[in-house]
């Protein structure tokens, strides 16, 4: 699994955040998507998938 995000799609909602902190993160100043690993470990695969789903911007991707 390899996760793509678009930051310039991002709206700061922080949704993949609550879904996988492990793999997201936010940006202090104005709370763009941070991605801090772009080829998760598999137990992780579920809440990607689910951080995907409900990223109100469809700013993230994943390529299996």
């Amino acid at each position: 699994m390899k996760v793509v995000v678009d930051e310039e799609k991002c709206v700061a909602a922080g949704q993949c955040v609550a879904a996988s902190m492990d793999v997201f993160d936010q940006r202090e100043d104005d709370g763009i998507v941070v991605l801090l690993d772009e080829n998760p470990p598999a137990e992780l695969a579920d809440d990607v998938r689910n951080a995907a789903a409900m990223c109100p911007a469809l700013a993230i991707r994943i390529e299996e």
